[in-house]
């Protein structure tokens, strides 16, 4: 094959998933809160079952007002959402659906996907400074405080399962994993779970928004398509919070007749967890900022850092 049709082909499947598995996201949270609560949810766009709800909104976003804030620094301001889409742009390239299925395979995978992971921070900054909000100014600071504290158990945990299996590479980890390690790695991927719904500021850790107190946080000042982008943010985030889990701790394709249905073995994991993150939204309220940071400090990293402790030990037995 030449190599230019085989780059086309992989920037092809990469954009159709970071478009298409947030549309399928969104869809399924809007029909699962909805019978969560004891409603029918959308119903008329699409017309079975409002199928095409999340297509209708998008359309939507399009046609309203971009409105920049008066006061607002403008440059900054309206680059904020790309620089929050990144990020997951980047890490989808280098996340494996199947024994070769990968769009980029890096020796140092895991370490670019917690180094761009990272630059989220900088888009909650960019867009709560810029908007000349107070309300988004609280936000942003909030979410600073938020981000920085949990990439430090994010990265502990996936240092653990990095470590067991010897190598950086994401299809490296998946080939090196062992169903055993569903027992001796079980409290790294449930703080690499818990940090990185975090990371998404996914409920009940979505304190830089809080709509009951903030408004709606460092994307008050925004409208229009700029908007969407942001929440199509929030839900490429949940794909890949779900994909790294599935990828690090759940065996990523390994399954009965993987070398055929590897790519759906794994689709059906990140499938499941991003059910279990909705879940989470429906159940638990919005912790308190304090509660937020003694999670952090006090459990997910001397838990993180016990299982990197144990991990040592282990490797150093066999």
């Amino acid at each position: 094959m030449p190599l230019w049709l085989d780059l086309l082909i992989r920037v092809a499947a990469v954009m159709a998933g970071f478009l298409v598995l947030p549309l399928v996201i969104g869809q399924a949270e809007h029909k699962v809160m909805a019978h969560m609560q004891g409603r029918v949810g959308p119903m008329y766009a699409g017309a079975f079952h409002g199928w095409a709800q999340l297509v209708a909104d998008g359309v939507k976003f399009v046609q309203k007002e971009d409105i920049t804030p008066r006061d607002a620094d403008r440059a900054v301001f309206q680059l904020a959402p790309i620089v929050a889409l990144f990020p997951y742009l980047v890490v989808i390239l280098t996340i494996p659906l199947g024994p070769g299925l990968v769009a980029q395979s890096l020796d140092i995978g895991l370490f670019l996907v917690l180094a761009v992971l990272g630059i989220g921070v900088v888009a909650v900054l960019m867009s709560a400074w810029s908007s000349a909000n107070k309300y988004s100014l609280l936000g942003g600071v909030r979410g600073a405080a938020q981000l920085l504290g949990y990439e430090l158990p994010l990265v502990l945990a996936a240092a653990s399962v990095a470590m067991a299996a010897g190598t950086l590479s994401l299809p490296g980890i998946v080939e090196a994993w062992q169903p055993w390690w569903l027992i001796w790695q079980a409290p790294a991927a449930l703080v690499f779970f818990i940090a990185g719904l975090a990371e998404i500021r996914r409920p009940p850790f979505d304190m830089p928004i809080a709509d009951s107190e903030l408004v709606f946080g460092y994307m008050t000042e925004y409208t229009g398509l700029r908007f969407a982008f942001f929440l199509l943010a929030e839900y490429v985030g949940i794909v890949v919070i779900a994909a790294l889990t599935t990828v690090l701790f759940l065996g990523g394709w390994h399954g009965p007749f993987e070398e055929t249905f590897g790519w759906l073995w794994t689709l059906l994991k990140i499938g499941a967890l991003s059910f279990v993150i909705i879940w989470l939204r429906v159940t638990y309220p919005r912790l308190r900022e304090d509660q937020l940071q003694r999670l952090c400090w006090l459990v997910l990293v001397p838990v993180s850092l016990a299982q990197l402790v144990l991990t040592v030990a282990v490797k150093s037995l066999l």
